[in-house]
């Protein structure tokens, strides 16, 4: 398989930003799978690594689907979503993995998001503790708001409201977040908790997509801006994925 010319419908592939021996960090693109889901044909970061590491195969542990098919999680140590781009940590040997997959476990790690909200974020900065859950209506979707089913899991997210402002006469925010936890769409479900859900948001924000301009964008207006992290080699590192231009463009839009 070849995916240096983005197959699979995707314009454009993972850009290092990193690599030694023990690790690879990319660029994730808008649009990739970090690994198979059993459901989506679309280009995985997984298939993409093994290209460009074949040592990497095998390395982690196995994913299993829904359904009980096994799937391929070579490399992966943490994920972000299809509609999220920006920046991942993979690693190219076990030894790596079990490392990096501990500080993740520990909390250790930093992580750095921009996001576009639709509406005002009142308050500049704060933190929403808020435990996630299932939701009641839709078994795709996790929930923080009251009616969530099933073991409610601790999740804590700083947050700092970087610019707020107008578009065609509709009010969106632009915001730095920071997760403290690691839960599924954790940043996506702590936003429509405050009725703030992330531009383009198809899962959480369906309500305001329909009857929004969208800030003309036609994707998720999220992005994992930085990650700070120890790596094998003994070092700590700092990684930013730049935010991409069409991110950039919408939050001008808005800027007061």
């Amino acid at each position: 398989m070849n995916l240096e010319n983005g197959e699979k419908g995707s314009n454009s592939v993972p850009t290092v930003l990193y690599e030694d021996a023990d690790v690879v960090v990319i660029d994730k693109p808008y649009g990739w799978l970090t690994h198979a889901d059993g459901y989506n044909d679309a280009p995985t970061v997984v298939e993409w690594l093994c290209e460009h590491a074949p040592e990497a195969r095998g390395v982690g542990e196995p994913g299993y689907s829904p359904k009980g098919v096994a799937l391929d999680r070579s490399g992966i140590v943490h994920r972000l979503d299809r509609e999220t781009s920006g920046v991942l940590i993979l690693a190219k040997n076990q030894a790596a993995h079990q490392m990096l997959k501990q500080q993740f476990k520990e909390h250790g790690v930093y992580k750095e998001y921009r996001a576009l909200t639709y509406g005002r974020l009142n308050d500049r900065w704060g933190t929403i503790n808020r435990s996630i859950g299932r939701s009641a209506k839709d078994h795709r979707r996790r929930s923080a708001e009251r009616g969530a089913k099933g073991v409610l899991r601790e999740a804590i997210t700083d947050f700092e409201r970087i610019g707020v402002g107008e578009y065609k006469g509709e009010p969106f925010s632009y915001v730095k977040l920071i997760p403290k936890t690691g839960r599924t769409h954790q940043l996506r479900v702590h936003l429509r908790a405050l009725d703030r859900p992330i531009v383009g948001d198809m899962l959480y924000g369906m309500h305001k997509q329909e009857k929004s301009n969208n800030l003309d964008l036609n994707r998720l207006a999220l992005h994992a801006h930085i990650l700070t992290i120890a790596l094998p080699n003994g070092k700590t590192e700092r990684f930013i994925a730049p935010v991409p231009p069409q991110i950039e463009a919408a939050a001008e839009r808005i800027a007061e």
